[in-house]
């Protein structure tokens, strides 16, 4: 159903990607001289909310879901890759950067809360398939 716990991550996985698309660290992604940085950010925080928001829909299905949550995840990943360069190529950690590294820490909460997800949607397919075994 539309109302497991997992929806409540996959949500929040939505949107704290959008909201990425709002802080410093993109904006130094985009303004980087090489145009495929800002390119490749956006295409990897874009498609992992949009894989979000769709297999909220895929809850007749679990184990399809399931697989489109870590493909999910592994984008997820990815975005944390450019999240990161972006933040070292920038200088690294330091006071001065602190919204930058805030800006991070987001792409890793959405990391998170796309795991949970996963293994809310494991666990419940986990459930099912004991109840079957006990029919």
């Amino acid at each position: 159903m539309i109302q497991r716990p997992q929806t409540i991550f996959l949500i929040l996985t939505a949107i704290l990607n959008l909201a990425v698309f709002f802080t410093p660290i993109y904006s130094h992604a985009v303004n980087d001289p090489a145009a495929w940085f800002g390119i490749g950010m956006a295409l990897s925080l874009t498609l992992p909310m949009l894989i979000a928001l769709i297999s909220i829909f895929l809850y007749k299905n679990r184990s399809n879901q399931l697989k489109w949550v870590k493909i999910a995840t592994y984008l997820q990943i990815v975005a944390l890759g450019f999240a990161i360069g972006t933040l070292f190529s920038l200088g690294g950690f330091g006071k001065f950067l602190w919204k930058e590294v805030l800006s991070s820490g987001i792409v890793i909460f959405s990391l998170a809360s796309l795991w949970q997800a996963g293994r809310l949607i494991k666990k419940d397919e986990e459930l099912v398939q004991s109840m079957d075994r006990i029919r």
